[in-house]
């Protein structure tokens, strides 16, 4: 990952520390549709036992499912200007944001096609593989794999999409084209702290694995899960995040199998200390609620960052379709020998896809500038606040 150092807001961490702190789209499915302040910065640093040399915090941003559908690969290739395809106009708009921070993280929905295509929408997806440059570009640094679209081209159209995101250098979980690199936890660099990325999904649109490949696609296993977050432990890492593709499309509020694994997966400890220290939601195409469960930050679901109109399982376009949520999370160095790295600063900042315009908007932002958008942003922030995230500190950033 490309390491981000943003002087500004240290200072207003080490404050806060001194004060002791699916997918339907494209042509009209039965279940799915046609189409359907500054960035907060590293911690302060803390002194480590016996005057050790003092250890670095880090910011890490996470977002939304890339869904494209026919209508933003049309868009794609409008704004390459018949050069191919570029996605990096649609994510501009919230490039300060994810390239701010010292860890981004996206969920890549579908599968890339084969270079010069073609390329499809729903339902199985095949997406133009300059997508993968542009996530690069816009500052993620990794992205969950797994998904009910990832075995949309079989086994040859998981290969291409790692194979596009190696390329870019953008890293993966939750696919594997090897049983090596399935049993391998995605490790990254941010601050002084070694992060795991896991991803699972619920279900792979009933595609079997592919033959001999039982590896191929990370499916919800809760004693998987925990096992894979310890040998991440193992492995070096100081916070597990886990990406989880999972919930009930089109409803904002989590089902019970939502609620139901975020209380296991947050209880398991080892030696006292949680397996895991964020979970990152996927899948619902509405934004969701952020919820602490047993001392640790859930996000039930983002909302699809990038996206064609949607249209709801009633067949009405729905504009929630469109609205996500990015979230933001300070972490800082253990207080102690064996202690876990604790969240000092929780926040999300709503987003916007305008399909208008084929862009991506950071809500914030373009209210401050006088878009009338409050409205959209308000529908947002009730979602997310919704289970009282608010009194566990969670806030909007800016």
């Amino acid at each position: 990952m490309t390491q981000r150092t943003r002087q500004g807001a240290v200072a207003f961490v080490a404050v806060l520390l001194t004060a002791a702190t699916g997918c339907a789209g494209g042509a009209g499915g039965p279940d799915t549709p046609p189409e359907r302040q500054d960035p907060g910065s590293p911690a302060a640093p803390s002194a480590a036992p016996g005057g050790a040399s003092a250890r670095t915090g880090f910011t890490l941003v996470a977002s939304g499912d890339v869904l494209p559908h026919d209508s933003i690969i049309q868009k794609a290739a409008a704004d390459a200007n018949g050069q191919g395809y570029d996605f990096r106009p649609m994510l501009s708009g919230v490039k300060s944001v994810v390239s701010g921070a010292d860890l981004a993280i996206c969920h890549m929905e579908t599968v890339y096609g084969a270079e010069g295509g073609p390329y499809t929408g729903y339902p199985a997806f095949k997406s133009p593989p300059e997508i993968a440059p542009a996530l690069k570009e816009t500052g993620y640094d990794s992205c969950s794999t797994a998904s009910n679209h990832t075995l949309d081209d079989g086994a040859a159209g998981l290969v291409r999409t790692l194979d596009a995101l190696d390329k870019a250098g953008v890293k993966h979980a939750g696919s594997a084209r090897t049983a090596e690199e399935a049993a391998r936890p995605t490790l990254l660099k941010a601050g002084d702290a070694t992060v795991a990325q896991l991803a699972y999904t619920y279900d792979t649109n009933g595609y079997p694995m592919p033959e001999g490949k039982p590896w191929a696609v990370n499916l919800i296993d809760e004693g998987k899960i925990v096992a894979d977050a310890r040998a991440a432990r193992r492995a070096g890492a100081d916070v597990v995040v886990v990406s989880i593709h999972w919930g009930t499309e089109w409803q904002t509020a989590p089902d019970d199998r939502q609620l139901t694994l975020a209380r296991s997966l947050t209880a398991s400890q080892t030696a006292g200390r949680p397996d895991i220290d964020l979970i990152l939601g996927t899948h619902a195409h509405v934004p969701q609620a952020y919820e602490k469960v047993n001392g640790t930050w859930v996000i039930y679901g983002m909302g699809d960052q990038i996206a064609g109109a949607m249209i709801n399982h009633a067949g009405a376009h729905d504009p929630r379709g469109n609205q996500s949520s990015l979230g933001r999370f300070t972490f800082t160095p253990p207080k102690t020998p064996g202690a876990r790295w604790e969240v000092a600063r929780a926040e999300f900042l709503p987003q916007w896809f305008d399909t208008g315009r084929g862009r991506v908007v950071d809500l914030n932002a373009a209210i401050e500038k006088g878009e009338p958008l409050t409205a959209v942003r308000d529908t947002i922030r009730d979602v997310v606040l919704e289970r009282g995230a608010a009194k566990d500190g969670l806030v909007m950033g800016e």
